[in-house]
C-alpha cells in the first residue's frame, strides 16, 4: 500500500494518431514524454534533416535508415541498427534513406515535451518521480559516440543497455516468438518512470496499481493492447510486465532518466559503462 494513489499510465499510438509534420522538414513525427524524458519517433524521407540545438546530450537510434550526424565539430555515419549519443549544442542528422528514426531527450527539450501526445498527463507536478540529476562527465568529454547494436548481444539476455549523463536506453533484441506467459516479470519502480517504445509487434502491457488508504482512489488493473509503433509511460509504484503476442516479431526499447542505479551496478550489463563514470555516491553505496 502507498500513501498516495499512483498516477495512471499514458501512451501515444503513432499507428492511429496524426503526426506532427513541422518538427523537421521531410518527417512525420510523434512525441511521448515522461517527467524526465522525451521520446520522438520520426518517419523520415531520404534526405530529411533532423536539427537540434540541445542543452544536453541526446540519443539517436537508427531503427530504419542510416543517418549522417554532425555535432561538436565531428561527423559520423550511423549505420542502421545503431545507437548514437549526440553531444550538447547544435547538431544535424541527415537521413540516408527512408524509415523510422528515434531520438530520446531529457526534459530539457521542453519545446518537444510541450508537444507530446500525452502532454496533458504532465500538466500537474509529478512529485512521485525523483528529480533529473546529470551523472559525471564522460571520459574524454562530450563527443559523438556510436554503438552498433549487433556488437552487444549477450548470451542468455535480451538486454542491450547504454547510458549517457542523463538517459539510459535498453534496446532489447527482437523477440521472434510470443513471450512465454509462464515466464513474465511483474515488478515496479519506487521513484522513476519507464518509457516503453515498441517498434514492431503487438504488445499487451499488464499494469496493476497499488492501493492507497482511500478506496475511492483505487484503480482497476489495465491490460493495454498496443500495436506498433507505440509509446507507453509507466508511472512509479505501478506493477507492470509486457508481452508480445501474435506472429510479428516484437521489438521493445525501454527509456529511463536519469540512468538506473541498479542496472549500472550490475557488472557488464551497461555496454558503455567505461565511458560514463558512476556518481561518487553510487560508488560509495556499493
Amino acid at each position: 500500500m502507498t500513501t498516495q494513489p499512483a498516477r495512471p499510465a499514458s501512451w501515444v499510438r503513432p499507428y492511429a494518431e496524426p503526426p506532427l509534420t513541422d518538427i523537421d522538414p521531410g518527417t512525420k513525427s510523434w512525441i511521448c514524454r515522461g517527467a524526465n524524458f522525451v521520446i520522438v519517433l520520426s518517419d523520415v524521407e531520404e534526405g530529411a534533416i533532423l536539427s537540434r540545438d540541445n542543452a544536453d546530450e541526446y540519443m539517436l537510434l537508427t531503427a530504419g535508415p542510416a543517418v549522417a550526424i554532425e555535432a561538436g565539430g565531428e561527423r559520423l555515419e550511423a549505420a542502421p541498427q545503431t545507437v548514437t549519443i549526440v553531444p550538447p549544442g547544435p547538431s544535424k542528422a541527415v537521413a540516408l534513406g527512408a524509415g523510422p528514426v528515434v531520438r530520446v531527450f531529457t526534459k530539457e527539450a521542453a519545446d518537444l515535451a510541450a508537444r507530446a501526445g500525452n502532454a496533458d498527463a504532465y500538466a500537474d507536478p509529478t512529485p512521485d518521480v525523483a528529480p533529473l540529476t546529470l551523472w559525471p562527465m564522460p571520459e574524454g568529454g562530450y563527443k559523438l559516440r556510436n554503438y552498433l547494436l549487433a556488437d552487444y548481444i549477450r548470451e542468455g539476455s535480451n538486454m542491450r543497455i547504454f547510458r549517457s549523463r542523463g538517459l539510459m536506453l535498453n534496446v532489447t533484441t527482437v523477440r521472434e516468438q510470443p513471450r512465454d506467459t509462464s515466464k513474465l516479470t511483474p515488478h515496479s519502480h519506487a521513484d522513476f518512470e519507464q518509457g516503453s517504445l515498441t517498434l514492431s509487434g503487438n504488445y499487451i502491457h499488464h499494469l496493476r496499481y497499488p492501493w492507497s488508504p482511500d478506496m475511492a482512489d483505487w484503480r482497476e488493473d489495465q491490460h493495454i493492447d498496443l500495436q506498433s509503433p507505440s509509446m507507453l509511460v509507466i508511472t512509479p509504484t505501478t506493477i507492470h510486465t509486457s508481452r508480445n503476442c501474435g506472429e510479428e516479431p516484437g521489438w521493445l526499447i525501454d527509456v529511463f532518466a536519469p540512468p538506473r542505479v541498479d542496472f549500472s551496478l550490475r557488472e557488464g550489463l551497461v555496454a558503455n559503462a567505461a565511458e560514463y563514470p558512476l556518481p561518487a555516491e553510487v560508488i560509495d553505496s556499493r
